[in-house]
Order: structure tokens, then C-alpha cells, then sequence
């Protein structure tokens, strides 16, 4: 390690080329990372932030909150089942809302927004960050994203569903509250059955319609399906693939950062192979005064080691003061976990890139490498 400190400090115009280029590429890997999380979030929010474990939805509905409609009695029946904690129905309606309480000329604009209906004090019901939740008993006050502060909308607001001109007031805002890229606004159940199933025959003949169940607790999918007629068990994962977008847009971002991954290896294998090539006369007099091959080859790998990771705080370094300045509306969510994730596997791959040069350091013969000119 001091062997090669001192090198990097010597040759430091030589190593900067070489860090620049790995701070550029992990900048690239934590800013794709964040704006990736960010869509995740616009996308599937309500889902990914909440405690369900399983959900039950009709079957053929391919996980989709959209296509299923599923009787609120078979709550009843679920919770029965061994190993559930809790159950939470949730109803998916689309729409559109406009404000109707402020005098300006933004007064009556359309904002499209998700309704989701639930149950006071389920665990689906977000936590407040300003106002106060649901109460069933004043079935017409609503929580909504907060995003909806930077459109204009205030706690007391009223606000008219454009479809059917019913009025609601916004009575909480609670964060990061998003579902297919529309900002969440959670209403009682009675109420979404108001907006969704107004039209005759809408409902499927189903008494008290929902769109799914989801579950807490540590239950055995199989004995759902098996137990109750009609539908089809998901596990988180699976209900956030069932989310219009959401796989489409995860596996392309993850493939992105997974090529941007693997070059950035062969961009480091290249670098440090030339570097070798360059200073064979330099390994072969280590040799001829007594260094292994296992020193001179833990020397570079060291070089490397302490160049990838100055390089890589560097560019966490720069992807959160980008952070910063970043547009309000600009989906970007950089989770603390990943970014040690892709920091580790960075380093891996810089590591095991720096390998290549390895079988050439080995074969160095000192007698031959003594006899070459610089």
C-alpha cells in the first residue's frame, strides 16, 4: 500500500486521467440510480411504501388494481386464514380534480390524480405530514400528495371532481404518495364507490365492489387460492409488475446501469494494462532486487483500490450536491442503500478489472526487462 501511494503521488497527472473517468461513470451509475428510484416512486409509491405482504386480487386481472373487482365480504374470509395480521381493501379509481376555493387565474385548471379508496385507520392510510386523516364519518374530506402543495392546492381546499362536480376537501397532505405517475388522493370507501361505480352496471352486480385485498402477516399464498374462489394471490413484487409502466421502465433503467457497469470495468482493464505495458522495466528491476510477483501484483491492485474508491466518494460527493439544484418537479430518489450497493459493485468491478494486467506483471522476465529501453 505504501509502494503504491507514493506511485499515485508521483504519477499523479497519469492517475488523474484514470480517477476522472471512474468519478464521471459513478456519478453517471448514482444519478441513473436516483432518477430510476424517482419514476419507481411516481409509479408505484402507495404500493412500495406500504407493509402488505401478500395481495389478493380477481383472477385474470394479470396483479392489476385497475382490472380487479373483488366483493368487500371477502375480507371476512381472509382474515380467518392462519398467519393473517391485518387486511386492507383498497379501490383504484382515475380522475381529475380542480380547485374551486382560490380566487386566481390558475382557479378551475384540471389536475389529474388517482383516487384510492380505503378504510379509516388501515394500514394503507399514509401518515400525515400536514392535517389530519380520514373520518368516516365526514366521508367528503381527503388526503392527498403533497405534491399537490406545488400546484397550488391547500389544507382546507375544496376541490371538485371533474367527472361528477362532487365536492371534496382536502383535509391532509401526506408525502411521496404517487400510483401510475398520478398523484395519490385517498377518499373512504363509500366515497370511491361514488366517483368509480356511477355508472348502472359498472359495479359487476358485486355488492360493496373493492379492487383488492392487502394482507400483513406471514400466510401461505398457496392456502389463499386454495381456500377462496375466484382470485389470484400476489407477492409485493409481483403487485408492483402488475403497475401499467413500472416493469418497462425498472428493467430498462437496470439495464442501463448494468452496461454502464460492465464498461466502466473494461475502461479500467484498458487503462491499467497500458500503464503495465508501460512500466515493465520498472516491475523487472523489482524483481531483480527480490520483489515477488505476488508484491509488485498486490502493489497495482492497491493503485487501483485507492484510486476506485477516492473516485467513487467523489462522485457520491457530486451526485448529492447535484441534488441540491435539481428541478422540484424532476423525479429523483437517491436511497442510501443502493448507493452503498452500486458503490461496492463498483469497486468489485474496477478490482477485478485491474486483474487483466496481472498474467502480463507475472510474466515479466527482470533480465529481459532490464535490457529494454524506457
Amino acid at each position: 500500500m505504501f509502494l503504491a501511494s507514493k506511485e499515485l503521488w508521483f504519477s499523479k497527472r497519469r492517475f488523474l486521467l484514470i480517477g476522472f473517468i471512474i468519478v464521471m461513470i459513478s456519478w453517471l451509475v448514482f444519478v441513473l440510480s436516483g432518477l430510476g428510484n424517482g419514476l419507481a416512486d411516481l409509479g408505484t409509491a402507495v404500493i412500495r411504501n406500504s407493509e402488505m405482504a401478500l395481495a389478493v386480487f380477481e383472477k385474470e386481472a394479470d396483479f392489476s388494481l385497475s382490472k380487479s373487482t373483488l366483493p368487500e365480504s371477502l375480507i371476512d374470509d381472509i382474515t380467518e386464514l392462519e398467519g393473517v395480521e391485518e387486511v386492507a381493501a383498497i379501490t383504484q379509481a382515475i380522475g381529475s380534480i380542480s380547485q374551486d376555493s382560490v380566487d386566481t387565474e390558475e382557479n378551475g385548471k384540471k389536475t389529474s390524480v388517482i383516487f384510492l379508496g380505503i378504510e379509516e385507520g388501515s394500514f394503507l392510510e399514509p401518515e400525515v405530514v400536514l392535517g389530519e386523516g380520514l373520518k368516516n364519518d365526514r366521508p367528503y374530506r381527503v388526503i392527498v400528495d403533497s405534491s399537490l402543495l406545488n400546484e397550488g392546492f391547500a389544507l382546507g381546499d375544496t376541490v371538485t371532481v371533474n367527472s361528477l362536480g362532487l365536492e371534496l376537501e382536502i383535509s391532509g397532505f401526506a408525502d411521496t404518495q404517487t400510483l401510475n405517475h398520478l398523484p395519490a388522493v385517498y377518499v373512504p370507501m363509500e366515497t370511491i364507490r361514488e366517483l368509480k361505480y356511477v355508472v348502472p352496471g359498472s359495479d359487476m352486480g358485486i355488492k360493496d365492489p373493492i379492487s383488492a385485498v392487502f394482507i400483513k402477516g406471514n400466510i401461505d399464498r398457496d392456502m389463499i387460492s386454495s381456500t377462496i374462489d375466484g382470485v389470484e394471490v400476489a407477492d409485493k413484487k409481483e403487485t408492483l409488475n402488475g403497475t401499467p409502466g413500472y416493469a418497462a421502465e425498472s428493467g430498462t433503467i437496470s439495464l442501463m446501469l448494468w452496461l454502464l457497469i460492465f464498461i466502466s470495468a473494461f475502461v479500467i482493464a484498458v487503462f491499467f494494462f497500458v500503464l503495465t505495458t508501460q512500466k515493465v522495466k520498472q516491475f523487472g528491476v523489482l524483481k531483480a532486487i527480490g520483489a515477488s510477483n505476488s508484491f509488485v501484483v498486490k502493489t497495482v491492485v492497491s493503485q487501483v483500490f485507492l484510486l476506485s474508491t477516492i473516485s467513487i466518494l467523489i462522485g457520491i460527493a457530486l451526485t448529492y450536491l447535484m441534488t441540491l439544484v435539481l428541478p422540484e418537479g424532476m423525479p429523483f430518489n437517491l436511497q442510501p442503500e443502493m448507493v452503498l450497493i452500486y458503490s461496492l459493485v463498483l469497486l468489485a468491478t474496477s478490482m477485478i478489472g485491474s486483474l487483466f494486467s496481472v498474467k502480463s506483471i507475472i510474466k515479466i522476465d527482470p533480465v529481459t526487462a532490464l535490457g529494454r529501453a524506457e
